[in-house]
Parts: C-alpha cells; sequence; structure tokens
C-alpha cells in the first residue's frame, strides 16, 4: 500500500488544525484516521492530491466539527446542557416571533408580550449560551474577540428591534449601537479572521473587499432607519459592491473548485437574499409609511374643500331673495372660474408626471369628477413623488404660474371692488401668488409632486374661505 510522505501529513494536520479541533488526543486520532483513508483511496491509482479530496468529498467539509461536537456532547455535561439551552431557546425566541409578527399584522392582542418574550429569549438566553457553545468547541483565543462582537451586535440588533415594534424609546440608540459595533468591531475582526486563514492573495482582496461593502451596507441600512443623510449613496455603494464585484469575483475564484452545487454555494445565494430583501422590505415600509401621510393630508383637503364648498353653496342660497343675489351669484362664478384654473395646474402637472418627458398623458383614472368638481385620485398617481413637475410649472416664468397669478390677481382684484363694510383688502393679502411657492426650486431639494399639488389643494381651501369673508361682508350689509 503507498505511504504518504511527511509533506503530505503535514497538510492534512494543518487541515485538522484549521477545524479548531481542540481536543489534542481527538486531533491526533482523526489525523490518523484521515491518513489511513487516503492511503486506501492511493491504492487504488490515485495520487495524493486526488485521494484527499476524494476523502474531503466523502467526509463533508463539517465532519471533523461534528465529530467533535459528538465528542464534547457526550464528554462534558456543561457543553451538553448549554447546547441544549441554545437549540431551545434558539427554537424558542425565533417562534415566539414569528408568531408575534403574525399577530401584529392582524392586530391580536398579545402580539407585544410574544415579541418582547421572543426578545429577551434570543438576546439573553441563545446569544449567551451560543458564544460558551462556540468557545467550548474552538478554545481559539484568537477568535474570542470575533464571537464576543458578533454576540454584542446581535444583542443590540435584536433588542433595538423589540424597542421598535413596541414604540419604546431608546430603539434608535439600540440599533446605532447594533450598527456601530458590527461595523467598528464584528466586521474587522472578521475581516482579520478571513485573511488570517486565506493564502490566496486574489481571496484575501476578496476579503478586504467584501468587509467594506458590508460596512457600506450595514451603515446605509442604519442611516435609513434613523432618517439620516446619505442613506441612498450607502446602501447603494454596499449593495452594487456586493453583487456587481464581490459575488461574481468569488464565484469566479471558486467555480473551478466546486464540481456539483455545493452546501457552501447554497449558503451563498440564501445570504445574498438575505441581505437584498431587507433592503427592499425596509425601502417598501418606510416609502408606504411616508406615502400614507401624504395621502391623508391630500384627503383631509379634500374633504375640507367639499365642506366649504357646500357651505358657502348654502350661505348663498339663504340669501337669494336680497338685493345682493345677483352679486353673490356673480361672485360665486368668479370663484367657481378661479377654482377650474387651479384644477388645470393641477392636471397639467399631473398629466406630465405620469407620461413621458415631452409626451403628457390623457387623464382618466388620475382625476374623479365630484359633486363639488374635479378631485385628484392621489392613490391613483404612479409617480407622485415626481420632482420636475414643480418646477416646470409653478416656478416664476412658467406658463402654468403665469397663468395661476393672473387668475388669482384678477380674483383679488374684482374682490376689493367689491363695496363692502369691513374692508376687504386684509383678506385679499391670502391670494398674494408669492405668498404660496417657493421662488426657486433648491437642485438638492426639489419640490416634488404632490407638495406642489398639496399647495394648491391649500390655495383652493383659502380661496373658498375669501368667498365666504366676502359673501358676509356683502350680506351684512
Amino acid at each position: 500500500m503507498p505511504e504518504l510522505t511527511f509533506q503530505d501529513i503535514d497538510r492534512i494536520r494543518r487541515d485538522v488544525k484549521g477545524q479548531d479541533i481542540c481536543f489534542s488526543h481527538l486531533a491526533d486520532e482523526l489525523l490518523d484516521h484521515l491518513c489511513c483513508d487516503v492511503e486506501q483511496e492511493m491504492a487504488g491509482g490515485l495520487n495524493f492530491s486526488e485521494a484527499y479530496r476524494t476523502v474531503k468529498e466523502h467526509m463533508g467539509h463539517r465532519r471533523l466539527k461534528e465529530i467533535q461536537e459528538e465528542t464534547l456532547y457526550a464528554v462534558d455535561t456543561k457543553y451538553r446542557n448549554m447546547k441544549n439551552t441554545m437549540k431551545i431557546s434558539g427554537i424558542a425566541g425565533t417562534a415566539m416571533l414569528g408568531i408575534a409578527a403574525l399577530f401584529k399584522i392582524m392586530h391580536w392582542s398579545g402580539a407585544g408580550i410574544l415579541c418582547i418574550l421572543g426578545g429577551i429569549s434570543l438576546a439573553f438566553v441563545f446569544m449567551p449560551s451560543a458564544l460558551t457553545v462556540l468557545w467550548k468547541e474552538t478554545k481559539n483565543r484568537k477568535k474570542i474577540f470575533l464571537y464576543v462582537t458578533a454576540f454584542l451586535a446581535a444583542m443590540f440588533f435584536i433588542a433595538g428591534v423589540v424597542f421598535k415594534i413596541q414604540h419604546w424609546p431608546w430603539a434608535g440608540i439600540l440599533l446605532s449601537l447594533s450598527a456601530l459595533t458590527g461595523v467598528a468591531l464584528f466586521i474587522p475582526a472578521l475581516a482579520a479572521d478571513m485573511l488570517h486563514d486565506e493564502t490566496d492573495r486574489s481571496k484575501k482582496a476578496l476579503s478586504v473587499l467584501f468587509a467594506v461593502t458590508l460596512a457600506c451596507y450595514i451603515l446605509g441600512i442604519l442611516f435609513k432607519v434613523q432618517h439620516w443623510p446619505g442613506s441612498q449613496l450607502l446602501m447603494i455603494a454596499g449593495l452594487a459592491g456586493l453583487f456587481f464585484v464581490i459575488l461574481p469575483w468569488y464565484m469566479r475564484l471558486t467555480w473551478k473548485d466546486d464540481r456539483n452545487v455545493s452546501a457552501r454555494f447554497i449558503f451563498i445565494i440564501v445570504g445574498s437574499l438575505a441581505i437584498a430583501t431587507p433592503s427592499m422590505l425596509l425601502n417598501l415600509s418606510l416609502q408606504r409609511n411616508f406615502d400614507a401621510g401624504f395621502l391623508m393630508m391630500q384627503t383631509e383637503q379634500q374633504s375640507l374643500f367639499r365642506y366649504r364648498s357646500a357651505e358657502n353653496i348654502a350661505l348663498i342660497k339663504s340669501n337669494s331673495d336680497t338685493a345682493k343675489t345677483e352679486l353673490l351669484a356673480a361672485l360665486d362664478s368668479r370663484t367657481g372660474q378661479l377654482i377650474s384654473v387651479i384644477n388645470d395646474a393641477e392636471a397639467r402637472m399631473i398629466s406630465e408626471s405620469e407620461g413621458e418627458p415631452g409626451n403628457p398623458v390623457e387623464l382618466t383614472y388620475q382625476v374623479a369628477q365630484t359633486s363639488a368638481g374635479s378631485g385628484i385620485r392621489f392613490d391613483r398617481l404612479r409617480r407622485p413623488f415626481d420632482p420636475a413637475a414643480y418646477g416646470n410649472h409653478l416656478l416664476p416664468g412658467t406658463g402654468t404660474r403665469d397663468m395661476l397669478d393672473k387668475a388669482l390677481t384678477d380674483y383679488a382684484e374684482y374682490i376689493l371692488q367689491l363695496e363692502t363694510t369691513p374692508d376687504l383688502s386684509g383678506v385679499t393679502l391670502l391670494l398674494e401668488p408669492s405668498a404660496w411657492f417657493p421662488a426657486t426650486d433648491r437642485p438638492d431639494h426639489p419640490v416634488t409632486l404632490m407638495s406642489g399639488l398639496h399647495l394648491l389643494e391649500l390655495m383652493k381651501n383659502t380661496v373658498l374661505t375669501v368667498e365666504v369673508k366676502a359673501i358676509k361682508a356683502l350680506t351684512a350689509n
């Protein structure tokens, strides 16, 4: 039977040592077992490299670790208790958080209690027991800093998520501590560990780049949650680096070594999804909350407009048998003309935003006709936060803005020429165009379509306020 050289045995010994086998006698026994298996394969005509690769494929990359874990589990009572505690608390905590999320979505009672219990189980039972188990399995003092920083980052993160869900104070601080611990301590320790175990220079460079892009991504998530500036740049840099540079580069380096679909490959794909999915869900959640706030304000303004419009009509009808009947009708007509001009400005902005540049669309489902006139269906807008529509229509010098300025000025002059007591000159100041719109559209903070529409909705309600003041002034005489 072929025999292994000292160099071959030394290579197998280094690989066993790299598996963090902490029992010296177990490491020797595993080394002897591997050498015998390799020699047996070599007896079939394979060289050392081919025989060793075959043995490792049959064994699996984690089998040595599993043998040590089984040995520890059999001989160490404390390790056995800790591992059982880790398994039970991990399963229980995850299950409670999952059920809490379901209860939260369905608005059922008990979601808060389950969330708190799940968070406590994971942060203060699972994480410490997992840290103890890792130390028992490796006894590697060089990795203790890596394990501790991972434990702290995970504990702060779990606690921060629970506090955020429960709307408790300190949630932002806990999430910030988690992100900063991960970026400043855990990721550098992880990168140092990867560099220490790696001999390939390309993979070393890849490890450093991975650490940098992962730090950018984590900081981007933190900045997004805390509503700090720069979140988009950090998230784009992190995700672009991970998916357009690191993942293809890593696959190219390892493709030749993986003859079939390995567990490592599956882990990388699932891990990539685990990185991308939270960012998509976070942005979607924040965008929906952002949209919901604007939609609520717009809906309230439309409801207020319908209410004031009905009140003004009722007030005019209650004075239909007075000498001011024709004057009130004329006032109502002029008010309706101004409202139509504002509606037209809104329609122009929406038409341009919903279409392509230079090709406005015909409005169909975006605007509905009501008893009080046309009403925008804000929830049907495809690009409610388009930054171009405001600048093209409501800045000084644009056609729509000139049309609005003229209509507001004519209406104010019409109100002033009414012979009323008290004088309405103070009320007409509400119709000053410059009081409604910013004079410039800053490139770093452009005014969006939704904000411009909100200003126009406010303007329509203000016009009705001016009208009711004029009606009451006329009828008082």
